[in-house]
């Protein structure tokens, strides 16, 4: 019978970090590197597409209190990952944490979980930067068949110049009187994958270069608008004042519709805008100095991006109505509402770079989860082969590449969102209670970086993530537990019985 909490030693751990060699990954991220990783998973989805859907269907105005109390459950999640990851300085991510605190069963669960919040989560920003990609190529007069640029059976209609959902027409629209459409493969998103995934395959330091100038770009958008937007809200207020009014409209009777619910469910929905922090630590094993910029990058890069959305939201929602913001691409409607038509394009632009680092990240993440767990015995070996030449784990990149291409080709991009934020929360509530565990049973360890208020923080953190998974729908919630459950046959039919830290265990006392 295998000891499912068996847990995976720090001294253990240590020697992975103090590996060099063929089959070791290359440290070569510094600090800027790394707040750049996170600010390039940071910010993509969440400020340039689902904040006008937030507004529109969940929180109104309000959306900026949404912003915040999703903000504030990654401060609390991410100061635990920030000790862990200075403590740790391994690639894995929350599921090493978890192997290290909790035992290989929560290890197991975690990494499963973090598969699906990767994957899912790259999967659900490659059909947003098709969206927007086949947008900007209609404005520039290239117009792709709609057979090809939306999952199968999604209904499509000429509006505007391109191709587009039904459900994004705005309200007097009558859609039978536009030409229409079924799609039948997302190939768009399915070659974008395959793009970020080559990259990922030569080498960790040249995507972190592509990611750092993208990275860039994508935040000089950001700023643009904030400047722009800025400027002619303080010339119009009182038509800004009457968009903010009412800053919190009235539930309409529906759990998650406006009123103080509405703020709760847009706070669970808008999370995935904060996917991506986490992603910094499971490059943890390829940074420099990552006792000392592990900490750095998580926080330096949760705490610019919080920031940064708020401020953008709130100067949206006073341009345009919130009732007019489930649109595809809101911050694009924004600069239209000003009149600035080269801030379109540049927003369209900067949407798909900024979609395209959130892709980059999501997949390294995923594919060193994969590298730790086969290192650990719980996945094949094939799925921690370090290339000779890159020194990347270029066979689980290309696999999980394959996977992730497929999945916004033909699922719907609202079950990948809700799918990718439920795991993380997950992951989120996994890494606080790690925390506060690893401080009880091991006070003694050296932690270059210490979570404040222990164990207050991890609580709060608990407690919020908790709350934010509570307020997505009850399908949601289902399809967690089925994946868990073909993660557990997996568990028990393969990993369990491979595992290296149960065969350390069984083996003799001199042969350890």
């Amino acid at each position: 019978m295998p000891d499912i909490l068996a847990r995976k030693t720090l001294d253990m751990i240590q020697s992975e970090v103090d590996e060099i060699g063929d089959h070791t990954l290359k440290r070569a991220l510094g600090p800027t590197n790394l707040i750049a990783l996170g600010i390039g998973a940071i910010i993509g989805t969440g400020i340039f597409v689902l904040t006008g859907s937030v507004a529109a269907q969940n929180s109104g105005p309000a959306i900026v209190l949404s912003f915040l109390l999703s903000g504030l459950g990654c401060c609390f999640a991410g100061l635990c990952y920030a000790e862990f990851a200075s403590l740790i300085p391994i690639a894995g991510s929350a599921y090493t944490y978890g192997y290290a605190t909790l035992g290989e069963i929560f290890a197991w669960i975690i990494g499963w979980d973090l598969i699906l919040e990767y994957a899912f989560g790259a999967a659900t920003v490659a059909s947003g930067w098709s969206a927007n990609v086949v947008q900007l190529l209609a404005r520039l007069g290239i117009e792709l068949p709609p057979s090809i640029i939306a999952t199968p059976g999604a209904q499509l209609v000429e509006y505007r110049g391109f191709w587009q959902p039904v459900t994004s027409l705005p309200a007097g629209i009558d859609a039978a009187s536009l030409p229409h459409a079924t799609a039948v493969f997302n190939l768009v998103a399915l070659l974008a994958i395959a793009a970020v995934t080559t990259i990922l395959v030569i080498g960790i330091q040249e995507s972190a270069t592509v990611n750092t100038i993208v990275v860039f770009v994508k935040v000089g958008t950001v700023l643009v608008f904030i400047a722009v937007a800025g400027v002619y809200v303080l010339g119009h207020l009182p038509q800004a004042k009457v968009n903010w009014t009412p800053f919190i409209p009235p539930n309409t009777g529906e759990f998650g519709h406006y009123g103080w619910s509405g703020i709760a469910r847009g706070a669970g929905v808008i999370f995935f805008a904060y996917i991506g922090f986490d992603a910094v630590s499971t490059a943890a094993q390829e940074a420099r100095n990552p006792q000392k910029d592990m900490p750095l990058g998580i926080l330096g890069s949760l705490g610019i991006c919080t920031v940064l959305y708020i401020v953008t939201s709130a100067l949206l929602t006073g341009i345009v109505s919130y009732t007019r913001l489930n649109v595809g691409a809101p911050i694009a409607l924004g600069m239209s509402e000003i009149g600035v038509t080269w801030g379109e394009y540049l927003v369209l632009v900067g949407t798909i770079m900024g979609l395209s680092t959130v892709m980059l990240v999501m997949l390294l993440g995923q594919s060193r989860v994969f590298f730790s767990m086969s290192r650990d015995g719980l996945l094949p070996r094939w799925a921690g082969a370090v290339h000779p030449r890159f020194k990347t784990p270029w066979i689980s990149s290309i696999i999980v590449g394959v996977f992730v291409a497929i999945l916004p080709a033909v699922l719907p991009i609202g079950v990948l969102g809700e799918l990718t934020s439920i795991g993380t929360l997950l992951a989120f509530i996994i890494v606080c209670a790690g925390v506060w565990v690893l401080r009880v049973r091991r006070p003694e360890l050296h932690r270059p970086f210490k979570t404040p208020m222990v164990p207050l923080v991890p609580i709060l953190g608990i407690v919020i993530s908790f709350l934010l998974m509570a307020a997505l729908p009850i399908a949601t919630w289902i399809r967690l537990a089925l994946w868990l459950v073909v993660g557990m046959g997996i568990y028990f039919g393969y990993g369990s019985k491979k595992s290296k830290v149960q065969q350390h265990l069984l083996a003799p006392q001199g042969k350890r």
